[in-house]
């Protein structure tokens, strides 16, 4: 594999070229794996033939113990390594986020997941770029839609689409009570040239209509707003945050892409009966996956049961101890599935 990523045919075929950077890649996470896994087996090895040495034998029994335990994660690693790789885990996400039921307040949390993801990806160097809003006079959102340009971005939220419920006394309340309110998240892969994805142009509606909101006389008296129809599926994109016509075009035809891989990837998997959707959801916005207790700082993850005490931190962008579960969750199950 190594030869092959020097090889001036493979490098001459950019879409050769990324297949096996990726298949190296893959290689190269097994091996490493497997090397730990080795190393921990021979420090066993080492340690249970000082058993026979007086001198030796109570501090290689207290060894073997620590050894033991590493050696199970040394096989969970192998094991994981063995598993086949998403091939949209390592791309750019495309996430919307609406209002639920609640009102104003809804729209109030709406805007706070917003934001909660934008820290989160500011503090992991990823770009957060807004394809169509729809704010609300208090800083909310009735609805959402935005880009996380990054490295692996898709794979670090996947599990976030679904129902994101919360509780809390809204700054609408007078009397101090506390509301329910909701939001659904939808997080899918952006598209890329690989997927040889052909969208004949009369499969495609085009509306143009101005841009609402801030943004001057040139963004809301000039047609640049982009609506796009997919006909056959009925999936729409909407671009309006350039003030660019053509940009826009570029932008929604891409996010309009995202969501027909996004559909035609989730029939393929229903066909094959797949149960991969465990975390990620059946694509079901009613689906409650979390709900955010303010009045408790507590946010509770219903699928796997994980409860942290720690809402004001997650709120404000903290969210690697809730990913990393879930990840580690989903791990656990693909591994089950592959033993099975």
């Amino acid at each position: 594999m190594e030869a092959d990523l020097s090889d001036p045919n493979v490098l001459s075929d950019a879409k050769r070229y990324r297949a096996t950077l990726r298949d190296h890649a893959f290689l190269k996470k097994l091996e490493s794996a497997y090397s730990a896994y080795e190393k921990v087996a021979g420090d066993i090895r080492g340690n249970e033939e000082l058993l026979a040495d007086p001198d030796f034998k109570d501090e290689a029994a207290a060894e073997l113990e620590v050894l033991k335990g590493e050696l199970e994660k040394a096989e969970r690693h192998v094991l994981a390594a063995l598993l086949p790789p998403d091939p949209f885990e390592s791309r750019p996400a495309v996430m919307e986020i609406r209002a639920g039921t609640g009102g104003e307040e809804a729209a109030l949390f709406a805007g706070d997941l917003f934001r909660m993801y934008c820290r989160y990806c500011e503090a992991h160097g990823w770009k957060v770029s807004v394809m169509n809003e729809n704010a609300t006079s208090l800083d909310g959102y009735k609805e959402i839609v935005f880009t996380v340009l990054g490295e692996g971005a898709y794979g670090r939220f996947r599990f976030e689409s679904g129902g994101h419920r919360v509780q809390r006394v809204p700054v609408t309340e007078a009397q101090g009570r506390i509301h329910t309110s909701a939001a659904t998240v939808v997080v899918f892969p952006e598209a890329d040239e690989e997927d040889e994805l052909e969208i004949p142009e009369k499969d495609i509606r085009i509306d143009l209509f101005c841009a609402g909101g801030a943004g001057g006389q040139h963004v809301n008296k000039t047609e640049s707003a982009v609506r796009m129809t997919h006909l056959p599926t009925g999936l729409v994109a909407v671009c309006q945050d350039e003030r660019s016509q053509q940009r826009n075009r570029e932008k929604c035809f891409a996010t309009l892409k995202a969501r027909i891989l996004d559909f035609k990837r989730r029939q393929e998997e229903e066909k094959l009966g797949a149960d991969r959707l465990s975390l990620r959801g059946s694509g079901d916005r009613s689906e409650r996956i979390r709900t955010y207790n303010f009045p408790q700082n507590r946010m509770t993850d219903h699928r796997i049961d994980l409860t942290l005490y720690a809402l004001d931190r997650i709120i404000d962008g903290a969210l690697d101890p809730l990913l990393d579960a879930l990840a580690a969750h989903d791990l656990d199950d693909r591994i089950a599935r592959a033993l099975k």
